[in-house]
């Protein structure tokens, strides 16, 4: 076999950093040796990955379509180290362990995933889990770069690269102030659509799962947003409600902590009862370790 790991790390690198002298500081190369690892790639593969515009490479389309490829096989390659502790300083002692790395949107990173990951751990106590949070699309792209192991997603997924697993079912509460004047003074006062357009809505930016969520479950009622107040996180959006700044349809789990202190009440409304769809996706090509497939039963076990 002529292709070799090293030269995939050298060229996922590129991808990364743009250069082969950044690339070389990555993988602790000099630039000529991850530049020279780079031709050698090409020339193996009889094709240019990269666009050469200045001193910077850019992928081109058959980088981007090999990119995944590379990076599932050093993936693989990592999780094996990672497993028999190669590079860890314990080769004499080959104790299976697993890193995982999960990716999640905000209001289950925020207000799910903490739970789940202690829980899990205290089944698995040899597992490392380290969690980045971003929107839904952010994360539904760092999965499709394989730059993560799994997401866990609260809005729909447009990566074709990805396969989505539905998991749990969300409730949607309307909530605001307990003396929005929307209220009267009557925090169970049924409030009709007419009024709910006229409204101030709090809501999150475009890509946001909650945004999409809140719009599909919203807008076919509401027809259109009269006003609307973005904010970059649901925590903002739960606080500027509390300070009567507007309304907000929200995760039922995201607005507990604050219905239960009464700076925030559920609006009785005409609506019926909202919900939407969290997800669990992986890329199509990823290969499971016993560990990640531990996991996402764990994760599956939560419903």
């Amino acid at each position: 076999m002529r292709l070799t790991l090293r030269q995939l790390q050298i060229f996922a690198a590129v991808a990364d950093t743009g250069s082969t002298t950044a690339a070389g500081l990555r993988v602790a190369l000099s630039q000529s040796a991850s530049s020279a690892a780079l031709n050698e790639l090409e020339g193996l593969l009889g094709v240019p990955l990269f666009d050469r515009i200045g001193k910077r490479l850019v992928l081109n389309d058959t980088g981007r379509g090999l990119l995944p490829q590379a990076r599932a096989l050093l993936d693989g390659a990592a999780g094996i180290e990672s497993q028999f502790g190669i590079g860890a300083g314990e080769r004499s002692s080959p104790v299976m362990r697993t890193r995982l790395r999960v990716g999640a949107s905000t209001t289950i990173g925020n207000y799910l995933l903490p739970a789940l990951v202690a829980s899990h751990l205290r089944e698995a106590p040899g597992t490392a889990i380290d969690a980045t949070i971003g929107n839904t699309s952010d994360v539904a792209a760092a999965v499709a770069r394989l730059d993560v192991d799994l997401g866990l997603i609260e809005g729909p997924c447009h990566e074709s690269a990805l396969q989505v697993r539905p998991w749990l079912e969300d409730e949607l509460v309307l909530v605001c102030a307990p003396s929005h004047p929307l209220l009267a003074g009557d925090p169970a006062a049924r409030i009709g659509l007419k009024a709910l357009r006229l409204q101030c809505w709090l809501v999150r930016e475009p890509g946001s799962g909650t945004r999409e969520a809140v719009e599909h479950a919203l807008l076919p009622h509401l027809h259109q947003w009269e006003q609307t107040m973005q904010l970059g996180s649901t925590e903002a959006i739960k606080q500027a409600a509390a300070e009567g700044l507007g309304l907000a349809c929200l995760s039922l789990c995201a607005v507990q902590d604050l219905l239960t202190l009464r700076r925030l009440v559920v609006v009785n409304s005409s609506l019926p009862r909202l919900s939407r769809r969290f997800y669990l996706v992986h890329h199509r090509q990823k290969q499971f370790s016993a560990g990640l497939q531990r996991f996402v039963d764990h994760c599956e076990t939560a419903r």
